[in-house]
């Protein structure tokens, strides 16, 4: 077991982004459930996160010391008494049944466990822990935790690429991100597919992105079947690598697109894969606006804090859409992405907001001011969203009621 005040200390001198959403939701969940269960992918900043919570007892299952410890987890663990920080618990799943002993017959004890994000992980925890575990995704670092947006949307949120001394080290950096996730975490999930071949889907995948995922052109590009890219896309999602949006299916008479929409999370990540290693290239980029499009969206979302189902987007197969929808207090709600100088209103706003019957629909773009296309709809900056749209909600639901 590590000495966890020094191990802290020394992950704190790092230069540090504070997340206060993150920690709020966080600190949230610890308050609620002896376990606490931090996923997310590698480097996206867990083991930082973790540090903020000052671990009475941390253990690294990446050290051998402390794998070695736990060669007898009971033994190890029964006489602890604080927060205990388990990190990269993918590598020992065998932990879970004890932990829900030990959590149930010592009250003194408090866990947050950091692992790798994979289904299977949360499989494992969600039934052998099931209502002592809450769940919290970590995701890169977002508009809300940066000053500088446009470093943000080039980079990507992975702190290492956020923060490196140019774009050159940057784009080195995910490169190597990219080829270590294949190499190293593919595998160690249990998951056998040659490298090369899921880093090739994964570019052409890419080539989707902000577009509606059609399997079966897919599936015949790469020369495999529908079932096999189904699979290969699964493992991309499930491991927070990319967002499959579904669409939004309300009770009206109107053809409607059912195939889902497909996005890289981090923007980075797509650049990369894009290979576009520069500013100079993207705003050259015939995905210019479908990159900001992601960009802003996994902004939203995670503002937003709703889980990945709770989401959709709509489109008729007439030309109307939403880019994002959403529930919330019982209304409805929507944004529209636009990567342009200053939004104007269009006919497909007012298609949308009848067929949805939306209490508000937002139109978020890059720019710098904010303003009213009409009563309910808003064309808002990126970097306002959170408050920008919290108080139209509260204002609309407070109408409401009234």
């Amino acid at each position: 077991m590590h000495d966890h005040a020094s191990r802290q200390q020394h992950n704190m001198s790092q230069t540090v982004i504070p997340r206060a959403i993150d920690l709020h939701r966080i600190t949230r969940l610890m308050e609620i459930f002896p376990v606490t269960a931090i996923l997310g992918a590698r480097q996206c900043g867990k083991t930082t996160m973790a540090g903020f919570f000052h671990a009475d007892h941390l253990f690294d299952l990446e050290n051998p010391r402390d794998m070695a410890r736990l060669e007898t987890p009971q033994l190890a663990l029964e006489e602890l008494t604080g927060l205990v920080v388990i990190d990269e618990i993918q590598r020992l799943p065998d932990l879970f049944p004890l932990l829900r002993h030990l959590v149930d017959t010592i009250p003194d004890q408090k866990y947050l466990i950091l692992g790798s994000a994979s289904r299977e992980l949360l499989r494992q925890g969600s039934e052998s822990l099931a209502g002592r575990m809450g769940l919290y995704h970590l995701g890169c670092l977002h508009t809300l935790d940066v000053t500088s947006s446009s470093d943000l949307w080039l980079r990507g949120g992975y702190p290492r690429a956020l923060l490196a001394k140019d774009d050159f080290s940057a784009f080195l950096w995910l490169e190597n991100y990219i080829t270590a996730f294949l190499e190293q975490d593919i595998p160690a999930l249990g998951i056998v597919i040659p490298a090369r071949t899921l880093r090739r889907f994964w570019s052409m995948l890419s080539h989707y992105h902000g577009q509606l995922l059609n399997y079966s052109e897919l599936s015949t590009s790469f020369g495999i079947s529908d079932m096999t890219a189904r699979k290969y896309l699964d493992i991309l999602a499930g491991t927070f690598m990319v967002r499959t949006l579904q669409p939004w299916h309300p009770n009206v008479s109107k053809r409607l697109v059912k195939r889902p929409k497909l996005y890289i999370r981090d923007s980075g990540l797509f650049h990369s894969l894009m290979g576009i290693d520069s500013m100079d290239t993207l705003l050259g980029h015939p995905k210019l606006g479908a990159s900001w499009e992601g960009f802003a969206l996994e902004n939203v979302c995670f503002c937003l804090g709703k889980h990945d189902q709770e989401l959709a987007f709509y489109r008729t197969h007439g030309g109307a859409e939403l880019d994002l929808f959403w529930k919330h207090g019982g209304r409805n709600w929507g944004v529209e992405f636009k990567f342009a100088d200053a939004p104007r209103k269009t006919k497909s706003m007012d298609v949308v907001r009848k067929d949805l019957d939306l209490a508000h629909l937002w139109v978020v773009y890059p720019g710098r001011d904010r303003y009213r296309l009409s009563e309910d709809i808003t064309v808002l900056p990126l970097r306002d969203i959170r408050a920008g749209w919290e108080y139209s909600i509260v204002h609309t639901l407070c109408h409401a009621k009234g």
